[in-house]
Parts: structure tokens; C-alpha cells; sequence
């Protein structure tokens, strides 16, 4: 994310308050923007459409769908999330700039295809009782987000970044408007006007990538070559996201705790609510996430590899590494402490924000838990992150496989414990994986020069 880190020194670098808050702005916006305004936009269009007279069960299923369509687009989406990202970043520093555009192309080949592969089976099979457009909606609106999620991997390369929160403000204001307009065609109308908002978004950003990154083919599949890629970042995407979402796949269909909503698809009206809210809370630490890793942290990698590089002292190089751990230290013990607030704040008047948007009470305890849960899991994100740039693609291999083992395992076993232990599942598998990370990441920082000379030297 290096254009985004450029973008924020150069704004730190004026040294005001105003700077300050502009650099934590930007940061936040560019890191939780879009799925914020995603889940915002989708919430928005299912309350309004409730006033609007629209059947309460159409709206259910419309929130129903498009959750579903969110969870496996993103799942999918991680196949390329890492492994194009560092493809993208080697060609740039190689200068082959003209073959990014070709090889993005290739990449929304590939997802099409397996958009349609897990598609078409799905609208065929699980939707039973419901009405031909809504199925070719369905798989309309897959292929779009499918497609959608590698496109945004190049936000972090892009300086246009009020263009980038204008396109994603448009794109979900017309996704609104029109499922507005829709709403007389109930379900089928609602699915119509978002999928117009994606599309809306999907073309705005390929057109600004085609400007930015003129290619010099039309379709090139390199970032398929195995001398090019690391195929350890494709199970890193893949593992993460899945993870993500394992515990509420679980609660959806498990019998004890889900409902019949539309076709094959279930809901959890008592675990849904409180976790998606939970999410909202991140953007605080999102943002210092953002801007210590990209600023701070992103600066004393650079000193430590360029001494490295250049052949400095071995006193130097100590000096180098000790600052990177201490500013990784500090960055993570910062993320703590105002991740930490905002959960207090949140905590202290959680009973009032429930009750303001008019929600039971009564789903307090499970909320309390999910926020720990979300903040925990930013803690594992930035340990994630530290690891990425010493290119510790193997420890992040395991940490995601232990991320998805531990959720679905510690989540069936609280589902068996019973409702008051609801979320602990979560919350227990992202603890467990940001300590290991931790450890590991510590002991990473320990064998950094022997591994980077050693690696030096093969």
C-alpha cells in the first residue's frame, strides 16, 4: 500500500492538528470506506424500503441475499487478494507498468469463470420456489461483487483517493436511489438497484485504472506463472476470509440457532445483528492501523533493507532492526489502546445505541462480546501485516489456517454450551490467534538478520 503511505507522510509532514486529523481521516476512510459504506448502503436501502411499504419478508430476504452474496464473493475474491497484490507490487518495481492492465484483465477472466462455476450450480439447485429473475439477479449481482473485490485491490496503488471515496459514495447513492425507485417489484426490484450500484462502481474503477495503468496487450495471464507468484498468499487470502465468516455460516445453519429465509438460504436473527454492528467499531483502529503501519513502520523497514543493502555496518543494522521492532511494538500498543477506548465508550452507552436504532436490549451481552472480538481480531490484522512486510508468508499460512480452525471448532462447542456463551467462539479463535502471532512474530524479529543474510546469500 505504498501510494497510500506516500499520501500520508506528505500530509503528516505539515505538522498541525489539522494534518493530524487529516491523516487519520484519509486513513480511515481508505481503510474501512468501502465495506462501511457497503454494509451502510445495503441497511439503509432494507429500512427505507420498510417505510416505503415494501413486505417486510421481501426486505429479510433482500438483507438474507445480499449477506450471502457479500460472504462468497469476498471468500472467493481472496483467492487473488494477496497473490495479485504482490504480483502487482513486483511488476511495478521491475517497471513493467503496461502489464498490469492485462494481467487485471486476466484476473477478472478467472473470476468469472469461477463466479459462473459456483453460480449457476447455486441458483439451479438452492433456490427452489423462487422466481426466474431473482436467480439471474442473484447470479448478476455474484459476478459483479466477484469481479468488484480484485478491482479495489488497486486503491492502495492509486493517488486519487477523493476520486476513490466520490466513485464509492456515487456508486452506493445510485444503488439506493434506484432500489428506491425498484421497491414496487419488491425483492426482485431491491437486488436490480444494487446490482445498478455495483456495476455503477465496477466500471468508474476499471475506467480509472485504464487511465492510471495504460497496458500494452488486452488480456495476459502471467500472474498465473508459477516462477511469478507465491502460491503460499493464495491460501492467505483464501484461509483469512474464510475464517472470517466461518462462525456465522455455522450459526446460519445450524438448527439450533438459524431459520428458513429465502430458497436453501438461512439466517441468525439472534448472532447477526450484534456482529455486523461490532464490525462498525473498527474504524477508529482502522485508522491507526493504517497510518502507523504505512508511515512509521513502512520507514524503519526501509533504513533496516536499505542498510542491509548497501552493505552497512553490522552495528548500523542492529540499530535499524531495533527500531523497526520498537516501532512495530509501539504501532500495535497503539492500535490496543484506541481500539481499547473505543470499546469502553461503546460500552458505556451501548444500552443507549441499541435502544436509539431499535434494537432489543436484550442482544447486550452478545455485542459486548463481539466488540472484544472485532478489536481482537484488528490486533491480528496489524500482527498479519508486520509479518507480510518481512515476508513471513508461511507464518501468515498458519495463523489464517489456525484463525479457521479455532473458529469453527471453538463455535460448535459454544453453540452446544448454549446461548449465553453465543460469540465466545469468535471471540476465543481470535485470541488464539493473535497470541501465536504474536510469538511468532516475536521470534521472527529474533532471527531477522540471520534469516536476511541468509537469504542474501542463496
Amino acid at each position: 500500500m505504498a501510494g497510500i503511505g506516500f499520501e500520508l507522510r506528505r500530509i503528516l509532514k505539515r505538522d498541525s492538528f489539522t494534518s493530524l486529523l487529516g491523516a487519520y481521516g484519509l486513513a480511515g476512510v481508505i481503510s474501512s470506506g468501502p465495506w462501511v459504506l457497503s454494509v451502510l448502503g445495503v441497511m439503509l436501502i432494507g429500512i427505507v424500503s420498510i417505510n416505503l411499504a415494501v413486505a417486510g419478508s421481501a426486505v429479510v430476504q433482500f438483507l438474507v441475499s445480499v449477506t450471502y452474496l457479500m460472504a462468497i464473493s469476498l471468500t472467493l475474491s481472496g483467492l487473488f487478494q494477496h497473490v495479485f497484490t504482490r504480483w502487482v507490487a513486483d511488476r511495478l518495481y521491475d517497471r513493467q507498468n503496461a502489464r498490469v492492465l492485462p494481467n487485471l484483465m486476466g484476473v477478472i477472466w478467472v473470476s468469472c469463470l469461477l463466479a459462473l462455476a459456483v453460480g449457476l450450480p447455486s441458483v439451479l439447485w438452492l433456490f427452489p420456489g423462487t422466481s426466474t429473475v431473482y436467480k439471474l439477479l442473484m447470479l448478476a449481482n455474484f459476478v459483479v461483487l466477484c469481479n468488484l473485490w480484485p478491482v479495489t485491490i488497486f486503491l492502495s496503488s492509486m493517488k486519487s483517493y477523493r476520486r476513490i471515496v466520490i466513485i464509492f459514495a456515487l456508486g452506493y447513492a445510485t444503488a439506493i436511489t434506484a432500489s428506491l425507485l425498484l421497491a414496487r417489484f419488491g425483492l426482485e426490484g431491491l437486488l436490480a438497484g444494487l446490482l445498478l450500484g455495483h456495476s455503477l462502481l465496477f466500471f468508474s474503477f476499471f475506467y480509472t485504472i485504464i487511465r492510471q495503468y495504460p497496458g500494452d496487450g488486452l488480456v495476459r495471464f502471467d500472474f498465473t506463472r508459477r516462477s511469478q507468484i507465491f502460491p503460499t498468499l493464495i491460501f492467505t487470502g483464501l484461509l483469512f476470509n474464510a475464517a472470517v465468516w466461518a462462525d456465522k455460516f455455522i450459526f446460519w445453519f445450524h438448527p439450533d440457532t438459524s431459520q428458513p429465509i429465502i430458497g436453501a438460504l438461512r439466517a441468525s436473527i439472534i448472532y447477526d445483528l450484534p456482529i455486523f454492528l461490532a464490525y462498525l467499531a473498527i474504524i477508529p483502529g482502522m485508522a491507526v492501523f493504517l497510518v502507523r503501519m504505512e508511515t512509521d513502520f513502512s520507514e524503519a523497514y526501509e533504513r533496516f533493507y536499505n542498510a542491509v543493502r548497501e552493505g552497512d555496518t553490522l552495528g548500523r543494522i542492529n540499530g535499524f532492526r531495533d527500531d523497526m521492532v520498537r516501532v512495530a511494538r509501539n504501532g500495535i500498543y497503539e492500535i490496543c489502546k484506541v481500539q481499547g477506548l473505543t470499546v469502553i465508550v461503546l460500552f458505556l452507552w451501548a444500552d443507549e445505541l441499541l435502544s436509539a436504532i431499535g434494537i432489543s436490549t436484550l442482544y447486550l451481552p452478545l455485542f459486548y462480546i463481539d466488540l472484544v472480538a472485532v478489536s481482537i481480531q484488528l490486533i491480528l490484522l496489524a500482527i498479519q501485516n508486520v509479518l507480510f512486510y518481512l515476508d513471513a508468508r508461511g507464518i501468515n499460512v498458519i495463523l489464517c489456517a489456525l484463525f479457521f480452525a479455532t473458529n469453527i471448532l471453538f463455535t460448535l462447542v459454544t453453540i452446544e454450551l448454549g446461548a449465553s456463551f453465543y460469540g465466545y467462539g469468535y471471540a476465543g479463535a481470535t485470541l488464539v490467534s493473535a497470541l501465536t502471532g504474536l510469538a511468532l512474530l516475536s521470534r521472527k524479529f529474533d532471527r531477522l538478520e540471520y534469516e536476511t543474510f541468509m537469504l542474501q546469500g542463496r
